[in-house]
């Protein structure tokens, strides 16, 4: 063999390794938009179920008026939060104001024994769930994709490309509330 033949199947093989690894970058960041979609379907799914349980809430003329406030006000920064970071602080405090209205309903008996509320009570308990399904999907996708911008020699390709990594979805700063119990304090 010839050293033109060579160096021939040489840049064959890099052209070849080159297009593996952006044809890689592709699948990977088209993955990753796939699980914010998912993210971002649960979400809808959860501010569509808020105002029906707030309306079932309301029927209890007792009910403590600054939770239901509280839990209108946290929709509405949630739906209106702007870049990851900020959706995902908005959506943690909405989750907690969420886990404070169900706690807060059981010092409310006929409430509990509502059927319309303990069926939004599930379906937001299950919205809850796929949230958190969404966002593990979605961490994974961002983790494989970020490992692929930064293992030697397919960084090479991203920065030529201009492939970079999103960051991960998690609790927001101070935030540290959402990481344990909620605290209910019926003497508000």
């Amino acid at each position: 063999m010839s050293i033109y033949t060579i160096l021939g199947i040489i840049v064959v093989l890099v052209i070849i390794s080159i297009i593996f690894m952006y044809n890689n970058f592709i699948v990977l960041r088209t993955s990753v938009k796939e699980a914010l979609s998912d993210i971002q379907i649960q979400f809808k799914r959860r501010y569509d179920l808020i105002p029906n349980l707030i309306e079932t809430v309301k029927g209890y003329a007792n009910f403590e008026q600054g939770t239901l406030q509280k839990v209108t006000e946290a929709r509405n920064m949630a739906m209106n939060a702007s870049g990851l970071k900020e959706e995902a602080t908005a959506q943690n405090q909405l989750s907690g104001v969420l886990k404070s209205l169900f706690a807060v309903s059981e010092a409310y008996p006929d409430l509990k024994a509502n059927q319309s509320f303990m069926d939004l009570q599930r379906e937001l308990s299950e919205t809850e769930n796929k949230i958190q399904a969404s966002r593990r999907f979605y961490n994974a996708n961002i983790k494989a994709f970020t490992i692929a911008t930064q293992k030697f020699p397919s960084s090479i390709i991203a920065n030529l490309f201009g492939f970079k990594s999103d960051a991960f979805f998690e609790l927001g700063e101070g935030e540290e509330a959402a990481k344990g119990p909620v605290k209910v304090d019926f003497k508000a």
